[in-house]
């Protein structure tokens, strides 16, 4: 907003609502996975680290994602593979890449990830590839152990030294270079954070926007003189951490190589491959690990299969015998209900035989005081009949 709007009496409180860190993002997982089915690879402590920076509705939507996924693969249960897809974005299976795209991007990312897992300030590596996804011809995943407000220069420098890891391996081995890396990392090293070795702690960031109406750009601090200064510092920050780089590269070709040549063939690899890499296994010994490793994983999920149609079946038995049971209870009910129906018609007309009985009796009863009183009468007239004669 614009400074006049955010003075005191206006706009002039801000709520800032950081997304959750590392404990917090585990909780939601566990929240959010409750109901779905997990492979037995898929560690929560892991995934939170891997979704720094994600909120509570970006890590639901990310596992929606993935049990989508798993139901267009006609999977059982949500693996780490597919989590790693979603977050990466989707494959671009419509995508013609070439032989020598893929061999560039092979060499280009073993060089990120060789530099990575070498030097001790990068993140973990967690996922190899050269599958095209959103924007990228390959990715290097790579998992922070916590979520580190502050960054120190050296680990600064040694990400800036994996970032070069790639177009160095292109060098290399391809005798050419296809993109570059920003350098807006260093450059904010020089200007911003004080780590030049040159200016020492003195900051030279811009002082922001300011009021509308008088200037559209951002103020500098400092001279032209002084901005030569900072490009000669950031040009040095580049060398000094493309040498080291290269350096590694230099060392470790045969790593490189074997990444690049097992890429090719297998298209991703993950932590455990690497790891094998640097600790001296052949591809040979590595595809091998890869196949029992992916048999146990269907055998895991053939069994997991099993059970679930175990359980499929016991339910469907289960609602057989309740459907059953409610079909005979309701017959038992029918009948029930059809007898009590037929004794209280029976009962009906008892009662309206023995009303009919009843009404009877008070008939007959009525009729004979008439019998006597016509009786009485004739012989009133009978004893008349004689008083006249007399």
């Amino acid at each position: 907003l614009d400074p006049a709007l955010m003075r005191p009496g206006r706009f002039d409180r801000q709520i800032y609502v950081n997304p959750p860190d590392v404990k917090g993002r585990e909780g939601i997982i566990k929240i959010h996975a409750r109901n779905k089915p997990l492979a037995s690879d898929v560690d929560f402590q892991t995934l939170a680290r891997m979704t720094t920076g994600f909120t509570g509705a970006d890590i639901e939507n990310m596992l929606n994602e993935a049990a989508i996924l798993a139901a267009r693969t006609g999977r059982s249960q949500i693996t780490m593979q597919g989590i790693n897809k979603v977050i990466m974005g989707p494959q671009k299976k419509s995508l013609l890449v070439t032989e020598n795209d893929k061999i560039i991007t092979a060499y280009h990312e073993s060089g990120h990830a060789i530099v990575g897992k070498i030097l001790e300030n990068c993140e973990e590596v967690q996922e190899v590839s050269i599958i095209p996804r959103g924007n990228a011809a390959g990715y290097t995943m790579s998992r922070p152990d916590n979520d580190d407000n502050h960054m120190g220069k050296n680990k600064l420098n040694d990400m800036m030294a994996m970032m070069f890891g790639g177009r160095i391996s292109e060098e290399l081995f391809m005798k050419d270079i296809s993109t570059g890396a920003s350098n807006d990392i260093q450059r904010a090293m020089v200007t911003e954070w004080g780590m030049s070795d040159k200016f020492g702690a003195m900051s030279f960031s811009s002082e922001g926007e300011v009021f509308v109406g008088r200037d559209y750009q951002e103020r500098k601090s400092y001279s032209e003189e002084t901005a030569s200064l900072i490009d000669n510092e950031v040009k040095k920050i580049l060398d000094y951490n493309y040498n080291r780089a290269k350096e590694i590269l230099t060392k470790n070709k045969k790593f490189v190589e074997q990444m690049a040549q097992l890429l090719l063939e297998k298209d991703t690899i993950y932590k455990d491959e690497v790891d094998m890499i640097l600790a001296g296994k052949t591809n040979e010994e590595i595809k091998q690990a890869m196949a029992e490793k992916s048999k146990q994983s269907e055998s895991e999920q053939q069994k997991n299969r099993e059970e679930k149609e175990k359980k499929d079946k016991l339910a469907d038995d289960y609602n057989l015998v309740e459907k059953e049971n409610k079909e005979a209870k309701q017959k038992i009910e029918e009948e029930y209900s059809q007898k009590l129906e037929q004794n209280q018609q029976e009962q009906s007309e008892e009662s309206k035989v023995e009303e009919q009985k009843q009404e009877e009796q008070v008939e007959k009863k009525e009729e004979k005081p008439k019998v006597t009183l016509i009786r009485k009468s004739t012989k009133g007239a009978k004893e008349k009949k004689d008083d006249k004669k007399e």
